[in-house]
């Protein structure tokens, strides 16, 4: 995000969720991000998740 410029306001603007949502998924000690808003704040910040099972 501060590579992007971008702020916890304007993430949740793009994700199309509220500014608290961004707050829980950015967390670390919050488990209950969905793979979905994963997905989606990876895409908007210009990487890319990978989820691994071995």
């Amino acid at each position: 995000m501060k590579d992007k410029g971008l702020t916890k306001a304007k993430m949740a603007e793009l994700m199309n969720t509220s500014r608290t949502q961004v707050d829980r998924l950015l967390d670390p000690a919050n488990g209950s991000a969905t793979l979905e808003s994963l997905l989606r704040a990876a895409k908007i910040v210009g990487r890319e998740l990978r989820v691994e099972l071995v």
